[in-house]
């Protein structure tokens, strides 16, 4: 069970353990989102320094918490210029996402139609999520894409998660608007928590 120490991460996980207290998805999600603004904005609350180290080739994921309690979990992201994701769900478990540095463009996309392994989607909104911000995904509405547009400067997103996120279904683009669904197992990136 991942569980890494750094200045305010207490303050963090009595916050999600509090917002877990309601019960339903839109109540938990909302006083998550309301929890991880106040959260980025507290100076005594500060990730690990190697969650801002960017991989080369895809973004990094870094299981930062895993509740034993509550059964939730804690990652961060970390994205270089011009990383992101494909079009992807997250297996039907809630998530919020909060941007700790950086810029991160979210575009969400609207289920329209399926086909066996063929999806139909279209774009339904797309975001600057600036520093500060923080956003929920709620099945079924959890289709999106995330991508760092910036050029220059790295960005670093808190994504909590209903529970572990073991693997999702991504979509490869086939033309028009349909989309090819595939599983893929979800990993995470090694870092030294003494960094």
């Amino acid at each position: 069970m991942p569980d890494i120490r750094y200045p305010g991460r207490d303050r963090l996980i009595a916050a999600v353990d509090a917002a877990l207290v309601h019960d339903d998805a839109h109540t938990i999600t909302a006083a998550l989102r309301e929890a991880m603004q106040a959260l980025i904005r507290d100076p005594a609350v500060r990730l690990p320094p190697c969650v801002h180290a960017p991989v080369d080739g895809h973004y990094a994921r870094r299981e930062l918490y895993r509740s034993p309690q509550h059964g939730y979990s804690i990652v961060a992201m970390t994205w270089a210029p011009g990383q992101g994701t494909p079009l992807h769900d997250h297996d039907e478990l809630w998530c919020v996402e909060g941007v700790w540095h950086g810029t991160l463009e979210i575009v969400q996309y609207e289920h329209l139609a399926q086909d066996g392994a063929r999806y139909r989607f279209r774009p339904a909104s797309t975001v600057q999520a600036q520093t500060g911000s923080a956003g929920s995904l709620i099945p079924p509405h959890e289709y999106h894409i995330i991508r760092n547009a910036d050029p220059a400067v790295v960005a670093v997103s808190l994504h909590i998660y209903q529970a572990p996120i073991l693997r999702c279904a991504l979509f490869d683009p086939q033309g028009g608007d349909w989309y090819l669904r595939r599983e893929t197992v979800m990993q995470t990136d090694a870092f030294d928590p003494g960094d």
